[in-house]
């Protein structure tokens, strides 16, 4: 699914091979593959979903929120990051000398990034 530039998390992974009575050690056919992937990508927006999380930590919606902030938050909750991933998420977006993180701008800058990979 990542050749095919789709990010699903093993969580996402886990949902959809059990959705298809697959469990972690059972063999996925190619129209089974398609069906998965079909599914995956129509819930996929990855620009407007990290967009839409960005502007609910900037809660005074000034359109930015500081680099330490967003640090604490990737390697704190949910999936977490390691230092070093948000080390290179940052210098992608290019945080400003300010330490100001523009919402669009990185959100645009690692979607961008991560489609070239």
């Amino acid at each position: 699914m990542r050749c095919l530039r789709s990010n699903p998390t093993p969580s996402e992974v886990q949902r959809h091979l059990l959705s298809h009575s697959i469990d972690g050690f059972g063999e996925l056919d190619f129209s089974t593959f398609l069906s998965v992937m079909h599914r995956q990508l129509q819930q996929e927006a990855p620009e407007e979903e990290i967009l839409e999380a960005l502007r609910m930590a900037d809660k005074e919606q000034k359109g930015f929120i500081m680099a330490s902030e967003l640090r604490a938050k990737l390697t704190g909750l949910g999936e977490k990051l390691s230092d070093r991933e948000v080390d290179e998420l940052l210098k992608e977006a290019g945080v400003g000398a300010d330490g100001r993180v523009y919402c669009e701008q990185f959100a645009k800058a690692v979607t961008h990034t991560s489609a070239k990979r």
